[in-house]
Parts: structure tokens; C-alpha cells; sequence
């Protein structure tokens, strides 16, 4: 193979075997897209997140739709007729003029995925949190890197302004160092009770795609197509829903990545099956050369931290609170306030040092074309997802976690490897 071959006339010469997950043979890239070429992109999962990640790249060939609904499918088709379409997500990758693939499936399909595009040499943006179990996130964020390949995760409010000034008000010792930081936020999920009942699966759903890696279980609109949060089975709840996105600011701000303990620190009784409703967690995170260590505590399902009055409470639902040695900053996605608010009267913020993002997707697409960086690529938002997926970890093992992230075992505690662990049924393991 000589060097001058283009990536995409590469992939185009077949040179894509197709044996199966966890035998598609890595490959170089062969060379960059070039900056006024088009990426020819697949997506997998294409309503919901799905077609708003879809709206976000369609300025780009899209060039393969794949939906285990054949409804939604039809749908995306008439938008993009030049399409190809797919109902089986490893069919759509032996297509071989993809350049990048879009994954917004459920988070129980994330990591195949994800990790089958990345094996086959294509650049991945990936629906947050980056997969449904701690070792999954580990071998995607592990593959990402051994392959050099661009990856994003939808962590869409990271490209906003207001998460950039609170960075800079952090960064700049506006309220001095943090030691502590309370994520709170008012969603619930879970708590169900496991349904008795056996409907027919709709005629238009492609079920057992859709269960993909799960051991197989019996069809329910208690989970498909939207219920499947409050599931073990399937996703973790408002912890892995929200986790990556409010944790997202804490972990930017405060140069966060592996905390040292986790802890339930409140909440029901664990189900076997079903999400809590309300948690409340708190993670230790270890110093980071001049950073102190920090002590972040998760709330959802209406819990709050005491430090937010009723008052301050009926205004700011959710959101994340740091506290400083010299004050307070609070912060959701769209606004900040330095607390006490008298103490800060006058306050000069300091200037913008963030340049402002050219869209969440728009990175992703860019840094393919130009050899580029993302701002939540799988090194970075790796580790978040990992952190929040272990808030769960522990409320399912009963038990104060010690975690080695290095050899991804809570070391006190091996009742809770099998949490940590994924389990798949024949045909669809990845890694070694």
C-alpha cells in the first residue's frame, strides 16, 4: 500500500474484512480527508438525539442510515435519498466509503458500536455516556487512542458559552481553590417494577437488533423506545443520563479524572432490575499538583444539597455548586452566580480566554478534516463516563468503593466487579 492513497480510496478497495465484532482487523489511516472534501458519514440511530446528531453533521454526505425501526427509518430516508439504509448497525460498517460514524443508539449499544466503527478505521462522535458499563468505556476510550482516530462525545452543552466563563471563574481563583463541589439534578428515573405482561412486538421494530449485546429478554414498551433509562439492563438511570453533562463542568473546571473513592452516601433500597429514583453520591477525587483534593457529591430525583436554600432552590432546579475557599459559584447551563452575591458586589469577571466553540459537531467534523483535536474526546470523556457509571457501581455493590482506575477493580470490594463488568450474549464481544 503506498502512502499517497487517499483514507477513503482505501476503504473503497475493499480491504475491509468482515469476520465478525471482535475479529475486524485494525488498520492505518492512510491519509487525511482533505479540508474542502465532504466526510461521507454513517449514523446509527436516527430520531430522537439521533436526528438532532443527524441534523448536526447534514451538511456532510450522509451516505448510511441505520434504525432497528423501520418507521423512523423510512422517515430519514426521504430527507436523505442518497442514503443507503440499514436495520443492522454491523451491516451499515461493512459499507466501505464511510469516512465517520455518528453512534445515537441506547447506551446498552453504544460500545459495539462505537468500538466496531473504530476497528474498522472510522472517526466516531458517540451519544453520552459513552457506553452502559465501566469496562466497556474502558476498551472504547483504550481503542479510540491505539487507532488516532477523532471522537467526540454528545456532551453538546460543553460547546456552549456559559460552561466556558465558569471555567475562566474557577481557573482564575475568583472564588480561591475548590475542595468541593455538590451536582445536583432534578430528574428521575427508575424505580419500576418489572411488567408481567408479554405484548407482540410492533411489526415495524427489528427487536432483537434492537437488544443487541443484552441477553435476550421479552419485548415491552416499558422500555421500547424510551423507557429503557429506568433499566439496568439498558442504561443507569439519571446518573449516567445527566452524569456526563453536569459533571462535565466540575471535571473541565477543576481538572478532574479518576476519583479515589465512591460512596453512596443516601438513597432506596437497591432493585435488581430497576434504577433508583433519587441517589445521593460522593466521589473523591485525589490532588492534581497544585489542586486540592475535591470532594464531589451527585444528587437527582429532587435532592438537593443544604446549601441551597427553598428560595435559591425554586429558582435553580439543577445544577453545580462549587465551593471556594473565598465563595461560592453556582452554575447550570445557562447562567452563573458568584455566592454570597453581596460579597461579590463589584466583581470584575475576568476576560474571555476560551474562544467560543464552532458547534459541538462542527469540532468533531473539523478536527477529522484538519488532523484536529475535539474538546470531549473519548481521553477526556472517558473518565467521566466512568465516574458517573461508579456512582452506580456503588449503590449496586452496597459498598464504599476504593478504585484502582488502573486495574479498573474496586480493590475492597469484589462484590462489585460484576457491575463493572458487561456481559454480552454470543456474537456480540468486543476487546480481546
Amino acid at each position: 500500500m503506498k502512502n499517497h492513497l487517499s483514507r477513503r480510496q482505501f476503504l473503497a478497495s475493499g480491504s475491509i474484512l468482515t469476520m465478525g465484532i471482535a475479529s475486524v482487523p485494525l488498520f492505518k489511516t492512510w491519509g487525511k480527508i482533505s479540508p474542502n472534501e465532504k466526510l461521507n458519514i454513517g449514523v446509527i440511530g436516527v430520531s430522537g438525539r439521533g436526528g438532532s446528531n443527524l441534523a448536526g453533521v447534514s451538511k456532510e454526505n450522509i451516505v448510511a442510515l441505520c434504525d432497528v425501526n423501520e418507521l423512523q427509518l423510512k422517515d430519514a430516508a426521504q430527507r436523505y435519498t442518497s442514503a443507503k439504509t440499514y436495520f443492522d448497525f454491523r451491516k451499515m460498517l461493512e459499507q466501505n466509503d464511510l469516512d465517520a460514524v455518528v453512534v445515537s443508539t441506547p447506551d446498552h449499544t453504544h460500545a459495539v458500536a462505537a468500538y466496531m466503527a473504530l476497528k474498522t478505521g472510522r472517526h466516531v462522535y458517540c451519544e453520552k455516556p459513552l457506553t452502559r458499563t465501566v469496562s466497556e468505556c474502558r476498551i472504547v476510550t483504550d481503542t479510540a487512542r491505539q487507532q488516532k482516530l477523532v471522537t467526540q462525545i454528545g456532551t453538546q452543552i460543553h460547546a456552549e458559552n456559559n460552561y466556558r466563563r465558569v471555567v475562566e471563574l474557577i481557573q482564575s481563583g475568583a472564588i480561591g481553590p475548590v475542595n468541593e463541589v455538590h451536582v445536583y439534578v432534578n430528574v428521575k428515573y427508575g424505580g419500576k417494577t418489572m411488567p408481567t405482561d408479554r405484548p407482540q412486538v410492533p411489526e415495524y421494530l427489528h427487536y432483537d437488533l434492537w437488544l443487541g449485546p443484552v441477553p435476550e429478554r421479552f419485548y415491552h414498551p416499558a422500555w421500547v423506545p424510551f423507557w429503557w433509562r429506568d433499566w439496568w439492563a439498558f442504561g443507569g438511570g439519571a446518573l449516567s443520563d445527566f452524569g456526563c453533562h453536569y459533571m462535565d463542568l466540575p471535571f473541565w473546571a477543576l481538572d478532574l479524572k479518576y476519583p479515589r473513592t465512591i460512596e453512596v452516601v443516601d438513597g432506596p433500597a437497591p432493585d435488581p432490575e430497576s434504577c433508583p429514583p433519587w441517589l445521593i453520591v460522593r466521589y473523591e477525587f485525589p490532588a492534581r499538583g497544585d489542586k486540592p483534593p475535591v470532594k464531589l457529591t451527585w444528587y437527582h430525583g429532587g435532592k438537593h444539597p443544604e446549601l441551597i436554600t427553598p428560595d435559591l432552590y425554586q429558582k435553580w432546579k439543577s445544577g453545580v455548586l462549587f465551593i471556594g475557599k473565598k465563595g461560592m459559584l453556582l452554575a447550570d447551563y445557562n447562567r452563573n452566580l458568584l455566592l454570597p452575591e453581596k460579597d461579590f458586589q463589584g466583581f470584575v469577571r475576568p476576560q474571555p480566554t476560551i474562544p467560543p466553540s464552532i458547534g459541538h459537531h462542527r469540532e468533531w467534523i473539523e478536527a477529522i478534516k484538519n488532523n484536529g483535536k475535539t474538546t470531549c474526546h473519548f481521553d477526556y470523556s472517558g473518565p467521566l463516563t466512568e465516574t458517573a457509571l461508579l456512582g452506580n457501581v456503588a449503590f449496586r455493590a452496597g459498598k464504599k468503593l476504593e478504585w484502582d482506575p488502573v486495574k479498573l477493580k474496586a480493590v475492597n470490594c469484589p462484590e462489585a466487579d460484576q457491575f463493572i463488568q458487561h456481559k454480552y450474549r454470543a456474537g456480540w464481544s468486543i476487546g480481546s
